[in-house]
């Protein structure tokens, strides 16, 4: 069992106190230095008024998300006098041109191994061919093909797959390739780094991804090389490691839920790697998730997926070479259930492309949509397409938290009920706790399961990945869960909104704000 001394819980403290100290210090330095600077220059001050009316201008003209505009122009007129600067110092939410191209580079050297999809696609496009345009629009947007010989098993609660996950991971032979947004101590986490030590001991290779931010508060500094002294074949990396320096780039995490199995199975959907995700400790009332597990051909996207961020931040001069890690090479697989595409989504390049691919599935949906997501924060081209389904009769229905994780998210979450609503859109909330499931489902033969939010940070800023699914068994199981989930909830309707949710100023500020949070 992996436990954190008690010296190094404080170590965890204080890293988060510092952190925040040192942002909080520089910002105040930048603020009080623009404001005694224009105070006593007028030519300064004017010069900053100038620069704000400069960035508005920009706003304006900038290909950009049109929420995310008007909050940053209702800042920099709000405040001309340092709300320009503070644009050009925080405002433009691009990785760093460094990490665009350590990436990039990465991925271009990958991408080229996988099979291009072109059989796949033509039965898709033989069966139906506007699915066949949303497979197309993934597979050319992300490189990332539709498979065959894959089949699902979809898991309607964390408790299950974390049991599927250890009886595959006792079944590795060759490696184990583990990435997670969150790894807290306690059962969850321990029960997986026993048997992972224990596979090291026996030859598997491990490797493993966390995401330092969603850490920050769990684990300590320099964890990774706590993981790495556990076992001689156990490798792991920090992702985008905290920064007490002001940095943008802090803002763009890995959110992805990623496990593969000897290149054959992988794993992917909303569940970390803590006991709240399996019930084992209930901080916000009863815990619902929800994830697949693939066995066959579209694992290789998974492992892809996985080693283009490793070989970008550690091994960086191995060769690429997904030969050794490809799902035939440990394994056949006949099954034919329907056609799985896992995908994945960055923040380096002007493609939304999981919100396009969500807005995608309301534009063709016919009969209905069902939709799971912890957070409901909307931009203009999401609500328009949710209403405007639900306008042509399409049956959309979404479920939220019942109980809330973080209360003014809630409360932004609650504030886009009211138009939703008004349009034909149905609302439930999940009454027995808190449900941090990410999935879509439409007309019996769509499905997608993954990591991706409805809120601006999973759409715009994060790496996230998720698995598209047409035609296989396992939507129907995602179906009848998102039926029985319903059954379970309240829902909330023009007549009972206003006894859980009253308009105010201050939910009007959060809108508009709530592109740059």
């Amino acid at each position: 069992m992996i436990r954190i001394p008690f010296h190094r819980r404080k170590l965890i403290i204080n890293r988060i106190a510092l952190t925040a100290f040192f942002l909080l210090l520089q910002i105040l330095w930048f603020v009080l230095n623009i404001l005694l600077l224009s105070k006593y220059f007028q030519g300064i001050d004017r010069a900053l008024h100038l620069l704000s009316l400069a960035a508005v201008i920009y706003m304006v003209c900038k290909e950009e998300n049109p929420s995310y505009k008007i909050g940053w122009i209702i800042i920099m007129l709000a405040f001309p006098i340092f709300g320009g600067l503070l644009y050009l110092f925080a405002g433009d939410k691009k990785p760093s041109k460094k990490l665009h191209k350590s990436i990039a580079s990465t991925k271009e050297k990958y991408i080229v191994q996988l099979n291009p999809g072109n059989e796949a696609l033509k039965k898709i496009e033989a069966a139906d061919r506007r699915v066949y345009s949303t497979c197309k629009y993934i597979r050319d947007l992300s490189g990332y093909a539709p498979y065959d010989g894959t089949s699902v098993v979809y898991y309607k609660i964390g408790e299950d797959m974390f049991e599927d996950m250890l009886s595959e991971i006792k079944k590795a032979k060759h490696f184990i390739f583990l990435e997670s947004f969150i790894i807290s101590e306690g059962k969850m986490w321990n029960s997986i780094a026993k048997l992972l030590i224990e596979k090291s001991e026996c030859g598997v290779e491990i490797r493993i991804i966390y995401d330092d931010m969603g850490c920050v508060a769990l684990l300590p500094p320099g964890y990774y090389k706590t993981l790495e002294k556990l076992g001689t074949n156990i490798k792991c990396l920090a992702f985008n490691p905290v920064s007490p320096v002001l940095s943008m780039v802090m803002n763009n995490r890995d959110h992805r839920k990623i496990m593969v199995i000897d290149g054959h199975t992988a794993f992917n959907g909303g569940i970390n790697l803590s006991d709240e995700y399996i019930n084992v400790t209930h901080p916000y009332g009863h815990w619902k998730d929800t994830g697949v597990k693939l066995c066959g051909k579209a694992a290789v996207n998974f492992t892809e997926m996985f080693l283009e961020l490793w070989h970008t931040f550690k091994d960086v001069d191995d060769k690429p070479d997904l030969t050794a890690f490809l799902p035939e090479k440990y394994g056949t697989f006949q099954e034919n259930d329907g056609f799985v595409q896992p995908f994945y989504d960055t923040p380096l390049d002007r493609e939304a492309l999981s919100e396009n691919i969500y807005i995608d599935i309301l534009n063709q949906a016919q009969r209905y949509v069902y939709i799971f997501t912890p957070y409901l924060i909307l931009d203009d081209c999401m609500k328009s397409a949710l209403c405007l389904a639900a306008k042509r009769g399409v049956d959309v229905r979404i479920v939220t938290p019942g109980i809330p994780d973080k209360k003014p998210v809630y409360r932004l979450t609650r504030a886009n009920y009211k138009p939703l609503i008004d349009s034909g859109v149905r609302i439930f909330e999940y009454s027995p706790g808190f449900i941090h499931a990410k999935s879509f489902v439409c007309d019996d033969k769509i499905g997608v399961v993954g990591t991706i939010n409805l809120d601006y940070r999973s759409l715009f800023l994060h790496f996230e990945c998720g698995t598209f699914m047409y035609g296989c068994k396992a939507i129907a199981d995602l179906y009848e869960d998102h039926m029985k989930t319903m059954e379970k909830s309240r829902e909330i309707t023009s007549d009972n909104i206003g006894k859980y949710y009253r308009t105010t100023m201050f939910d009007a500020v959060l809108r508009i704000l709530a592109p740059l949070l």
